[in-house]
């Protein structure tokens, strides 16, 4: 069971809140990084969460379409079949989506989904994320309503984003200001209107000066433990404790210390995507530029077929990210922890 059931997506969550860990969501934009997240995980025996953004989807398409559904459903069903060789249990997640992509990606992805459980078959996402932080939060719970209500019949979990994330993030861009935090305010709001539960399981990315993308510490305010405040905050008004499973967005170059305040508050699942970008690249170009009369035609010559093969710096490529998702299960306390 490679990929994760409803049922089994569920314990993966309640195991993560319960242990104070969080899963490692790797964005893979290939079949080759997609594997390199798999390794990763296996090597570190740790479950954990594949995911696809809409950029990536669009990429995944290819550059003659372009299309991010095909390009998500292509590899999700990929992933159902190599993942089956690996020894852990991944859930399939489509990463930020705003609003004007509902209709060019979640929706058709939830489509796709509602048919298979329709027929007896398990949903092909495990989860999606709408990205309404552009949006106002009157607007953006709105949409989650409509969402999560089609999410939950679907056995898919919502991801919802209610207040912005700073940095940019596939065409979605916020300043990096005092609006990077989310107050009790919006997260009462959140759950009046979306439920602790009873109308269908979400995860919560709040704003805790959050910033995608590299910055160097020190350039960034976190404040991981304003989410001990929002549950807090809620848990005292609809008498539920610790009401939310929190998702860590921007967290390039954050501190051990940040992380580690961050799980002990309910963050369950942080998003990694820069950091394995660079993992993936770094000894690509370490090749090139060794291998410069091998991967290039230098002077009428005619290269080293062995040192231009994509197999042979891919195999690299591939090593490099994998490493770099284990040390990501190492950082979030994850490692040791699969399902047996």
């Amino acid at each position: 069971m490679p990929i994760a059931t409803p049922e089994v997506y569920n314990e993966m969550l309640d195991r993560a809140k319960a242990g104070k860990f969080a899963y490692p969501a790797i964005n893979v934009t290939s079949s080759q990084t997609l594997h390199a997240a798999l390794r990763g995980f296996a090597e570190a025996e740790s479950d954990g969460i594949i995911q696809i953004s809409t950029g990536g989807a669009e990429f995944l398409g290819g550059q003659h379409s372009k299309d991010m559904v095909t390009g998500a459903v292509a590899l999700a069903e990929f992933a159902h079949i190599v993942a089956k060789k690996y020894d852990i249990t991944v859930a399939l997640h489509t990463d930020h989506c705003p609003k004007d992509k509902l209709d060019g990606y979640v929706r058709p992805l939830l489509a796709v989904s509602e048919e298979r459980v329709a027929r007896g078959d398990n949903p092909l996402f495990q989860s999606h994320m709408w990205d309404g932080s552009a949006e106002t939060l009157a607007d953006n719970l709105s949409i989650a309503q409509e969402l999560l209500e089609r999410a939950r019949a679907a056995k898919i979990i919502l991801e919802v984003e209610i207040t912005p994330t700073g940095g940019e993030e596939d065409g979605v861009s916020h300043e990096i200001n005092d609006s990077l935090y989310t107050t009790v305010d919006d997260a009462i709001r959140t759950a009046e209107a979306l439920g602790l539960g009873e109308k269908g399981r979400y995860l919560l990315a709040a704003s805790f000066g959050n910033v995608h993308g590299v910055y160097k510490p020190g350039n960034v305010v976190l404040r991981p433990e304003l989410l001990k405040q929002l549950n807090e905050g809620v848990a005292a008004k609809f008498g539920k404790p610790s009401p939310f499973d929190f998702v860590f967005h921007g967290g390039s170059g954050s501190t051990a210390e940040e992380i580690a305040t961050a799980l002990e508050n309910g963050v369950v699942k942080m998003n990694i995507d820069t950091d394995t970008q660079y993992a993936f690249t770094r000894p690509v170009a370490a090749h090139m530029f060794q291998n410069y009369d091998g991967v290039l035609k230098v002077d009428g010559e005619v290269g080293n077929k062995k040192t231009y093969d994509p197999r042979t710096w891919g195999k690299l490529a591939e090593a490099s990210m994998a490493a770099r998702v284990t040390e990501a299960c190492a950082n979030l306390r994850s490692t040791g922890t699969k399902i047996k």
